[in-house]
């Protein structure tokens, strides 16, 4: 879903260099030297306004934290939130998940979450879901050996497709939850805006979790 631009948005990203990257390709290989400490990195793709990048951070101290989002009001939204926090664990990406080897030097991330990305429908579009093997090959030149992709979302269809690119891939399954929230799976949730919003109108939340051999 778009958001209205803000006109609040691009001052504070650029007033903030500190926090949020607008050229995450001058950073590629350095990403260690913007937190306070070197530590295991995990970065989410589609962070939106950044309840579930800030959560893990804030209960995952041990862990360096990265948000990526295309959109610059959003990406705002999230770094406001950010500031508050004060968290030196966190950083965030304003620009396009599909450059991700142009910001990331090879098995520079251990971890990754894909959280209720656009299931792109349309058969047409199958190209631009986020775990088409293109973008799956990717993730696997960014992140360390054996590292994992955590997948949530709310869409049937694009969980069934998920799940069957992973599998052609050669990715081996660590877990597959059909409903989150009724799981015990759920005890260490840290949730999303989207999250939130389904679950509670009754809708079932699909997570996998995976990593490359």
């Amino acid at each position: 879903m778009r958001v209205k631009h803000k006109k609040w948005a691009d001052p504070l990203i650029d007033a903030h260099p500190e926090a949020i990257v607008t050229k995450a390709e001058e950073v590629k290989g350095k990403w260690q030297d913007r937190f306070e400490k070197p530590q295991p990195i995990h970065l989410e793709v589609g962070m939106g306004k950044g309840q579930f990048i800030i959560g893990m951070a804030k209960a995952h101290p041990e862990i360096n934290f990265i948000g990526l989002e295309i959109q610059r009001t959003v990406a705002a939204i999230a770094l406001k939130k950010s500031l508050a926090e004060e968290l030196p664990n966190l950083q965030l990406i304003c620009g396009d998940g599909s450059d991700i080897t142009n910001y990331f030097e090879p098995h520079e991330i251990d971890r990754m979450y894909l959280n209720f990305s656009d299931p792109w429908p349309k058969k047409r579009h199958a190209k631009r879901r986020l775990t088409y093997h293109t973008f799956l090959k990717g993730y696997q030149e960014i992140l360390k050996d054996q590292g994992g992709v955590e997948l949530k979302t709310d869409n049937m269809g694009f969980f069934e497709f998920s799940l069957q690119s992973l599998n052609n891939y050669g990715m081996h399954f660590d877990g597959v939850w059909l409903d989150l929230h009724h799981s015990d799976e759920n005890e260490h949730n840290v949730e999303t805006e989207y999250e939130q919003k389904f679950a509670a109108k009754g809708q079932p939340i699909y997570k996998l979790t995976a990593h490359f051999e």
